[in-house]
């Protein structure tokens, strides 16, 4: 006869698998976003990388794949985990960045064991605890990062209209608004400044500053010099409306932010009520509440009936806050 607690299991990861593929099932607007840019510039970017330079790129990704092969065996997608790591603006490696998901899981994982946690439950939370703490504090760093360069992004705009319509070329502008500008705008530009001082494209080095921030801002930005170059006109007047739609874009996301700040705050103090009346009765009463941490040595996987609810509950939490965040999230 099958236990009721290994049915329960087996009937809680079902729905959750299901309720996941209904949740990420559908059209994404990001990736359809994605694919309308990617199909542009590939219209309006004609420039390829020459030869010594396509040399140059291999034997550099030959080197690192010699001196980091076992970092990159053990990672899952190294390339896009190294561009997470770009995107912060800091000079962190792969391998720093798995040490020090290692060392939080194993030192975690040491501490749960000696207050007395079950083996698997202490395995499971350190596991999570090392690799999602990591990943949240670089996802942190990257969105502060983006949001700075695109609050000063229209600002950079402004600087270059103003240096085209005093007749200085757009290469010239570019190292204006890296001395002049502050933060991850001026530091972006002077990377394209400097790769087009090394024999690179404006082209190219424009795509590879858009691959590394993701945001569509730069984005509109390299579409726009890209088709400028191709068909003409006034770019100083191009870049100017730019700037503008930037702006309007930015109050558009501010209102939608405002209209749903009552939606959000009821959704965080309903969402952190749970765990607000776990730790006051742990702390009224820890030996009421310690069969939750201790488990049951005799049950599947050490798991007691406590445990398997709260992570069936923890389940549907994150699976209500992931359709929540879905159902606000606007694509401007």
């Amino acid at each position: 006869m099958i236990d009721a607690r290994l049915l329960l299991l087996i009937v809680l990861v079902t729905a959750m698998i299901a309720l996941l593929f209904f949740a990420f099932a559908g059209p994404s607007p990001e990736r359809a976003r994605t694919r309308r840019l990617t199909a542009i510039r590939g219209r309006h970017t004609g420039a390829d990388a020459n030869p010594i330079e396509a040399r140059m790129k291999k034997a550099i990704a030959s080197q690192r794949k010699d001196t980091n092969a076992f970092v990159d065996s053990i990672i899952p997608n190294p390339e896009q985990l190294a561009k997470r790591l770009a995107m912060t603006g800091k000079k962190w490696t792969l391998g720093q960045y798995m040490g020090t998901c290692a060392g939080i899981t194993v030192v975690l994982f040491g501490l749960m064991m000696l207050r007395g946690f079950s083996f698997v439950p202490a395995l499971l939370v350190s596991i999570a605890a090392g690799f999602g703490l990591p990943h949240f504090f670089v996802g942190k760093l990257i969105t502060r990062r983006v949001n700075k360069f695109t609050s000063n992004f229209p600002d950079a705009l402004d600087l270059l209209v103003r240096g085209l319509r005093s007749g200085l070329p757009v290469s010239e502008t570019m190292i204006v608004v890296s001395n002049e500008i502050p933060g991850p705008v001026g530091e972006e530009f002077k990377l394209i400044c400097e790769r087009v001082k090394i024999g690179k494209s404006m082209d190219q080095s424009l795509q590879e500053t858009a691959a590394r921030l993701g945001t569509p801002e730069f984005q509109f930005f390299c579409i726009t010099l890209a088709i400028q170059r191709e068909t003409g006109g006034n770019l100083a007047e191009t870049l100017a409306n730019l700037g503008s739609v930037l702006r309007q874009r930015a109050q558009m996301k501010l209102k939608i932010k405002a209209m749903s700040s009552e939606s959000k705050a009821s959704a965080y103090i309903i969402g952190a009520l749970p765990f607000l009346v776990f730790g006051l009765i742990c702390w009224i009463n820890f030996g009421y509440m310690a069969p939750f941490f201790t488990g049951d040595p005799a049950a599947l996987f050490g798991l007691g009936l406590m445990q398997m609810v709260a992570i069936g509950g923890m389940c549907w939490m994150g699976i209500g806050v992931f359709i929540m965040a879905q159902m606000i999230n606007f694509e401007i």
